[in-house]
């Protein structure tokens, strides 16, 4: 399933299968803040996984291979098609955490890099775990498939039209009237968003009075 979008993604003009990276939306995801885990979807701190998912994650991706750490970054930014990235500082950590629990070891190749891979306890711990592994990789499949899927495509085409129409319109503008009326434009569609799923309901998003429609 992962290979698919990561093929979509690599193949694509500008790093996305929409003609844009989606990296580069931070704050859009709601990442940000010291500590996070990644560049990508924010949890309660900006993370993609619970408090404790990545050492679940970076250890199954070691019992199927040993990998450089920023081989394990790389292989979980292709699963999420580049929508999302863990951060050095969050991977190299956990793989520390891992090495320090005995799941993990490292040898040294030529030139010093740092290999890890699975111990015994370490397949072990994945096996008495299955049943929160199971379900962080389910969750990651959800939404692969809720992100990248059919239905979504529209908006991610929508979305990069916004984009390219603000930019490319605002960095030739000087009238700070005419900036302030992009923002405004901007602020009311992000409510009028807001506000179907507010409504609960398929129809157009709820209008407040003396607004259009952007």
């Amino acid at each position: 399933m992962f290979g698919r979008h990561s093929r979509e993604c690599r193949g694509a003009r500008g790093g996305g299968p929409w003609g844009f990276d989606p990296r580069w939306m931070g704050g859009f995801w709601g990442a940000g803040g010291g500590g996070g885990g990644g560049r990508g979807r924010g949890g309660r701190t900006g993370r993609m996984f619970e408090q404790g998912d990545l050492k679940y994650v970076i250890l199954s991706m070691l019992a199927e291979k040993p990998r450089h750490g920023y081989e394990i970054i790389k292989a979980l930014e292709e699963r999420f098609g580049g929508a999302y990235s863990p951060s050095p500082g969050a991977v190299y950590p956990t793989l520390t955490l891992l090495e320090e629990m005995g799941y993990a070891r490292t040898t040294l190749e030529e030139g010093g890099k740092k290999v890890y891979e699975i111990t015994a306890d370490g397949r072990a711990y994945l096996e008495q775990n299955k049943s929160s592994v199971d379900e962080i990789f389910d969750r990651i499949s959800d939404f692969a498939g809720s992100f990248f899927g059919a239905p979504m495509v529209d908006i991610h085409h929508a979305f990069k039209n916004v984009a390219r129409a603000t930019y490319a319109t605002a960095t030739r503008l000087h009238d700070p009237a005419q900036l302030q009326r992009i923002r405004e434009i901007l602020e009311r569609a992000a409510s009028e968003i807001e506000a179907v799923a507010r409504s609960g309901s398929t129809g157009g998003p709820e209008q407040t009075p003396g607004t259009t429609t952007v």
